[in-house]
């Protein structure tokens, strides 16, 4: 399986003044991994410390600050020499450690010459409990499900994806009907490794929606064991609320539909922790589009998200002939399915922010809205190949932007001030302009 993420592993690698990297992502998205491999090709020594459930090494970091005496420890604990120039030191979930957290502070000032990565499934939780964080002292990496990219790599569709980045359009949009049929079961089978992995292997549905399952019940179980006792009915309510308020038309996230009576202050510590495990991506509403869009944030109007399209489609037990085939009792939640798969490509995109626009009469409703630091593109999102903009065409009058995209099942085409992308090429557009 191949991971974009490599790359950009290889660039923190070739820094001459690199700090500690901390790969940030919730459970199951392919971290662990994606660290070992990095260590595998491009290190002569790997040593991978786990903090869960390791006493002996916790203890390692509980006596003092003093790096020698840590990294004496690491190689008795380990059986290797560090060398500091060809070993990858990995710390894994290391939320579990908050004293290794700190210690990297110490790595950076004292001991530069090491290379660190880390990963936490539950970090932005342990932050949020005071732990003592090395501000300055570390980077960060986020890490997401598979793109569609990787998914079409993983089914060794390799040239449809060099297609792609060789930015010959015409010859795309003859492999159109390829791309769509990858699209779909992508929207299925979505970017969770190891679910991509045993699709890539058998290509058994039934197989997809049994992994899909252990994973959600071991975000359930996560919600038990590690959340505050009594937020965790309001968690498991808001969770579940997700899904069936994605099929709404509009999307705007209403707490009174969790249950009756609800109000934002009740489930405000219930949604910062299912944000911080990165299980759902919360995308605020924008009254205006000038620089930085972060200005108009309208706080209190948000939809929601969550981490992965495949997991959406398990949650609301929609089976693979109703995505597969054309469908009139699917035709409602396809929206929902499609404006998910675009948000969830978006995100993997470098400081790339992304809202969502309404105007001030609540008559025309943009789905997303990026901003990319030097220009705000707005994206019109269809399901199928329905190409009426209505919406897209009130925005443009009112803020005359410079590129506005439509993404729906249809070919590339260029009209006049409007860019319609297939939601095949979204990420690679997007990607590209930014």
């Amino acid at each position: 399986m191949e991971r974009f993420k490599l790359d950009e592993l290889v660039k923190w690698k070739q820094k001459k003044n690199k700090k500690p990297l901390i790969i940030r992502g919730a459970r199951q998205v392919g971290k662990t991994w994606l660290m070992k491999k990095f260590g595998e090709i491009y290190y002569e020594n790997t040593i991978y410390i786990n903090f869960d459930n390791n006493i002996q090494i916790k203890n390692l970091f509980e006596q003092d600050m003093d790096i020698t005496r840590i990294v004496l420890g690491l190689e008795i604990y380990s059986g290797t020499k560090i060398n500091p120039e060809n070993t990858l030191l990995i710390f894994d979930e290391i939320q579990e450690a908050p004293k290794a957290l700190t210690a990297l502070k110490y790595f950076n000032e004292d001991a530069p010459e090491y290379q660190i990565i880390c990963a936490g499934s539950l970090l932005g939780v342990a932050l949020h409990e005071g732990t003592s964080f090395p501000v300055g002292k570390v980077e960060f990496m986020d890490l997401y499900p598979l793109t569609f990219s990787e998914f079409m790599k993983a089914m060794g569709k390799n040239q449809y994806v060099d297609l792609l980045n060789s930015k010959n359009f015409d010859m795309a949009n003859t492999f159109k009907l390829e791309y769509i049929n990858l699209l779909k079961q992508y929207y299925f089978v979505g970017g969770m490794p190891e679910v991509v992995a045993t699709f890539s292997e058998n290509l058994d549905f039934s197989e997809v929606r049994e992994i899909q399952e252990r994973i959600l019940l071991a975000y359930e179980q996560d919600f038990s064991k590690h959340a505050p006792s009594e937020i965790v009915p309001k968690i498991r309510m808001l969770w579940n609320s997700v899904t069936s308020q994605l099929t709404k038309e509009n999307k705007k996230f209403i707490y009174g539909l969790i249950k009756e009576g609800a109000r934002a202050k009740e489930y405000e510590l219930a949604m910062l922790w299912l944000v911080d495990c990165g299980l759902i991506h919360k995308v605020h509403r924008v009254s205006s589009a000038s620089l930085p869009l972060k200005s108009y944030e309208d706080l209190k109007a948000f939809k929601l998200f969550i981490l992965d399209v495949g997991l959406l489609s398990c949650m609301t037990r929609l089976s693979p002939k109703v995505i597969l085939e054309k469908n009139v009792i699917f035709k409602e939640f396809k929206g929902a399915l499609t404006e998910q798969y675009v948000l969830q490509q978006l995100k993997t995109i470098p400081n790339l922010s992304t809202y969502y626009w309404t105007n001030d009469k609540g008559n025309a409703e943009l789905d997303f809205v990026v901003d990319t630091g030097e220009d705000i593109i707005p994206i019109e999102v269809k399901a199928e190949t329905n190409l009426k903009a209505k919406s897209l065409g009130v925005y443009y009058e009112k803020f005359k932007p410079s590129i506005s995209v439509r993404t729906a099942m249809t070919e590339y085409k260029h009209e006049d001030w409007l860019m319609n992308i297939p939601l095949w090429g979204i990420e690679y557009f997007i990607g590209e302009i930014r």
